[in-house]
């Protein structure tokens, strides 16, 4: 069965995609705050410089976020929004 024909014959389950999202908002703020906080603490540590320090900081929120990407992935595959 093609996709599109799939999309017409199954409705949303509105259900499942509010947990979906609330799952993105709980899991995205804590994930890419406890990255961006691991970039703040490792400059403070090491005693960088406050351009060195933000740039650690937005390395570390940028893998917050990829890692929020593939748990969304994922959550998205076993929680059937149709």
């Amino acid at each position: 069965m093609e996709r599109s024909a799939l999309a017409e014959t199954k409705k949303i389950n509105w259900v499942h995609v509010s947990t979906l999202v609330a799952v993105a908002i709980l899991v995205g703020t804590e994930m890419v705050g406890a990255s961006w906080a691991a970039g703040w603490a490792l400059g403070g540590l090491l005693q960088l410089d406050p351009l060195v320090s933000r740039v650690i900081e937005a390395g570390f929120g940028l893998c917050g976020f990829g890692l929020l990407y593939y748990f969304m992935r994922t959550a998205i595959r076993r929680e059937s929004i149709r």
